[in-house]
């Protein structure tokens, strides 16, 4: 696959998995980010350079989308922010990634959230039309973010699609998360894990069949994905409850969880399940990996770290 691909947000938990598989298949890969940082499992054809996508202006991201085929938009915030900056990055970016991308051919691969939507009925799966509004001020600028590509999708300013993700697991899931969180405590030998109280069901998908999709909606035919919104997720509800006690039981550490009420909480929804039959039916996609076997691995990466730190 010989393209040029830009990844904003490419230092990211995330991104960084996009930049490392865009350049497998033999893409030339551009990392933007607010530090400018590389990942150091990347090969040298990913280049990367520092942007702060909250404070550049069109002009400058234009200049760092010259010759891009493909844009993939993983540039998210979602604790220790303000509420400015998350409407900088997910609804004032946005807009201007699309001036600055647009043109014929041009692929922008939007990454959404399953927090745009708001709570369903328990037992109902979540479909990509359903209208539900989220409560959070991440879910409305996400939102907010996936509106501003289909737009302008339909009015062929460029080609766009939004992966809609549900809650990530698996290795490089990413400690603002859930299980990354939950794993790099164990991974220390933490003997009490302070979370949030442990009372919803989500939807886990590993990182790796995330990253599967974007490299398909990435090169699918656009008349199939352009102006889509497609949910990528496990397709099944889990009480969180039962994903932190594998964790531990996977672990071997004898954790205790401590539920404390004054932990944060993204979004109010009890109940979360994602039907992702249109994954199926557009790009050909459904998740690969088992829970077991992305919680495994999840604990092994963050293992690896923590010896990896201890050691330096």
């Amino acid at each position: 696959m010989n393209r040029r691909v830009v990844v904003l947000g490419g230092s990211g938990a995330l991104g960084s998995r996009v930049c490392e598989r865009f350049a497998a298949a033999g893409c030339s890969v551009l990392s933007v980010s607010r530090s400018g940082a590389r990942a150091p499992w990347w090969p040298e054809s990913v280049q990367s350079t520092a942007l702060e996508l909250t404070a550049a202006d069109t002009a400058q991201l234009r200049r760092a989308l010259t010759g891009a085929d493909v844009v993939v938009n993983a540039a998210a915030v979602v604790w220790r922010t303000t509420e400015a900056s998350m409407r900088a990055l997910h609804m004032t970016a946005v807009d201007q990634l699309i001036d600055a991308a647009g043109g014929p051919g041009a692929r922008i691969v939007q990454l959404g959230s399953s927090y745009e939507y708001a709570p369903a009925a328990f037992g109902v799966s979540t479909k990509e039309d359903d209208p539900r509004s989220p409560t959070s001020l991440y879910g409305q600028s996400k939102r907010y973010g996936t509106e501003a590509v289909r737009r302008a999708a339909r009015e062929r300013r460029v080609e766009g699609v939004v992966l809609r993700v549900a809650n990530v697991t698996g290795p490089g899931a990413g400690g603002n998360s859930l299980p990354g969180m939950v794993a790099r405590q164990l991974a220390a030998g933490a003997a009490h894990l302070r979370l949030s109280p442990l009372t919803v069901w989500r939807d886990y998908v590993d990182v790796r069949d995330v990253i599967d999709a974007v490299l398909t909606a990435a090169t699918a035919p656009a008349a199939d994905v352009s102006g889509q919104v497609i949910n990528i997720g496990g397709g099944a509800a889990l009480p969180v409850r039962d994903l932190v006690n594998r964790l531990i039981e996977l672990s071997g550490v004898g954790a205790r969880i401590v539920e404390a009420a004054d932990r944060p909480v993204l979004e109010p929804m009890p109940w979360q399940q994602l039907d992702i039959s249109r994954a199926r039916d557009l790009l050909g996609w459904r998740p690969a990996r088992k829970l077991h076997d992305s919680l495994t691995d999840l604990l092994a990466a963050e293992r690896r770290s923590h010896e990896e730190g201890a050691a330096a």
